[in-house]
C-alpha cells in the first residue's frame, strides 16, 4: 500500500517537498539551474540516453537548462551551430587539441600565438608524440608548403592578441581545406562580434568568455563553436572524457552580460582607436599596433574582414627606453591596472618581453611593447593619465 503524502514524516517532506507553484512565471533572465543528479521519468527514458544528442539532459556535468541556453546563444553570436562550453579559454584550447590530435599528429600554430597555446603545443610535442611547428603569422597560401600528410589541425589568431598581426584567414583556410586539414581560430579579440570566421572558412572557433562576454573582470569560462556536426561531437566526446564542465551560476552571470555586449565593445573600440591615433603623435612611441591603423601588419585583411577593433591594441615605444624605464611608465599609470585579462570595464597595461614569446629574427621592432586595454572609463581622463605617465618616463630617462 503506498503511503499517503501527508502521513510522511517531516523531515521526508523537507526532502521530497510538495511544492505548489503557480505556473506562468515568465522574466528575461534565464533561471539558474544547479544539478548534478538528473532525474529520469523512468527507466526506460534513463537507458535510452544519448550523448550525442544535446536535446537529452543526462548528467550535469554535460549540460543544463542554464549552461545551455548560453551554449545555443554563443552559437548565434558567431554564425555556428553547436557550442560546448568549458571553464576557460585555455581549457577550450586543450578540448580542441585532445578532440583532434593524437601521437604522431603534427599541428601548425602561428609565431605570435596566446602564449599558453604555444606552452600547451610545445608540452604536446615533448610528452604526447605530437610535433607542434611555428609559422610565420603572415605567411598567408604560403602556408600550404607546411602542410604534411600527417598534418591535422592549424591553428590561427586574428588578430595576434599581443602583437596585432592580422593574418589572411582566407587564403589559410583555403589551404587547408584543400588538404582536409581541420582549422581552429582564437577569435576571442573580436568577441565573435568584428569577424565572422566561418564566412571566412574557418572550422572551429573559439572563445575565451572571460573577456568580453562576461564584462566584468570576474568569471573564468570558455567556449568552442563549430557549425559541422560531427566535428562538434568530436570535441564533445573529449570533453565528456576529460570530465570538463561549467557551473551555472558562471553561466547565468555571462548570460546576464550578453545583452549589453555589442554596445560595450563598440564604446572600446571608439575610445582605444582614438587613443592610439593620440599615441602615434608622440615621440615617446616609435610604432602603434592597431589593426585599424593603416601601417598595422595586416591592415588590408582588417579592412576586408573586420567590423570594428574592440579595446585591445600595443604600442612600442622608442629604443632609447631601457625596458625598466618603460616599466616606471607602466607602474605611474593610475587608471590602468597591471593586469592579463582583459574585457571587463577597467583599463590595464602590461609590459612584454617579445624575445622570450616568438622567435626573434621575425620581430622588427627594438624597443619594448606594452600593451594597452581601454576600458569603460572617459577617453579625456585615460589620455590625461597616459600623459603623466609619458612625463614620469622622460623623467626617469
Amino acid at each position: 500500500m503506498t503511503q499517503s503524502r501527508s502521513t510522511r514524516g517531516l523531515q521526508t517532506r523537507i526532502v521530497r517537498p510538495e511544492d505548489q507553484i503557480t505556473p506562468g512565471f515568465e522574466a528575461f533572465t534565464v533561471p539558474v539551474t544547479r544539478a548534478s543528479t538528473v532525474v529520469f521519468p523512468d527507466l526506460a527514458a534513463m537507458r535510452a540516453c544519448d550523448w550525442r544528442n544535446d536535446g537529452q539532459w543526462r548528467y550535469g556535468l554535460h549540460a543544463t537548462p542554464t549552461s545551455l541556453a548560453l551554449a545555443q546563444r554563443l552559437a548565434v553570436i558567431e554564425g555556428g551551430n553547436h557550442a560546448l562550453l568549458q571553464p576557460s579559454g585555455l581549457s577550450a584550447i586543450s578540448n580542441v587539441y585532445f578532440g583532434l590530435v593524437k601521437a604522431g599528429d603534427d599541428v601548425l600554430i602561428p609565431d605570435n600565438v596566446y602564449s599558453p597555446n604555444r606552452e600547451f603545443g610545445d608540452w604536446l610535442a615533448r610528452d604526447f608524440g605530437v610535433t607542434a611547428r611555428y609559422y610565420e603569422p603572415m605567411i598567408g597560401a604560403g602556408i600550404a608548403e607546411l602542410i604534411q600528410p600527417n598534418t591535422r589541425l592549424i591553428w590561427l589568431e586574428a588578430p595576434g592578441s599581443v602583437t596585432m598581426e592580422v593574418p589572411d584567414v582566407r587564403a589559410i583556410t583555403t589551404a587547408a581545406r584543400a588538404r582536409n586539414v581541420v582549422t581552429a581560430i582564437d577569435n576571442t579579440w573580436s568577441a565573435g562580434l568584428a569577424f565572422r570566421p566561418f564566412e571566412h572558412g574557418v572550422d572551429i572557433s573559439l572563445q575565451a568568455l572571460t573577456k568580453y562576454q562576461s564584462g566584468g573582470g570576474d568569471v573564468l569560462m570558455g567556449a568552442t563553436i563549430t557549425v559541422d556536426r560531427e566535428l562538434h561531437l568530436k570535441l564533445k566526446s573529449a570533453r565528456m572524457r576529460m570530465g570538463i564542465g561549467v557551473s551555472s551560476d558562471d553561466c547565468s552571470l555571462i548570460l546576464r552580460s550578453l545583452p549589453s555586449m555589442q554596445v560595450r565593445f563598440a564604446q572600446h573600440d571608439r575610445s582605444a582607436l582614438a587613443l592610439a591615433k593620440w599615441l602615434k603623435t608622440r615621440p615617446e612611441i616609435a610604432t602603434v599596433l592597431h589593426p585599424a591603423l593603416p601601417d598595422c601588419p595586416g591592415h588590408e585583411f582588417f579592412e576586408r574582414d573586420f567590423t570594428g577593433a574592440g579595446g585591445l591594441f600595443s604600442v612600442v615605444f622608442d629604443g632609447r627606453y631601457t625596458p625598466a624605464q618603460v616599466d616606471t611608465f607602466c607602474e605611474a599609470l593610475a587608471l590602468f591596472s597591471i593586469g592579463w585579462s582583459w574585457g571587463g570595464a577597467q583599463s590595464l597595461v602590461v609590459p612584454y618581453d617579445i624575445a622570450s614569446m616568438r622567435t626573434a629574427a621575425q620581430w622588427p621592432h627594438r624597443g619594448t611593447l606594452v600593451r594597452f586595454y581601454i576600458g569603460l572609463e572617459e577617453e579625456d581622463d585615460l589620455r590625461a593619465d597616459m600623459e603623466q605617465g609619458l612625463a614620469k618616463l622622460a623623467s626617469a630617462a
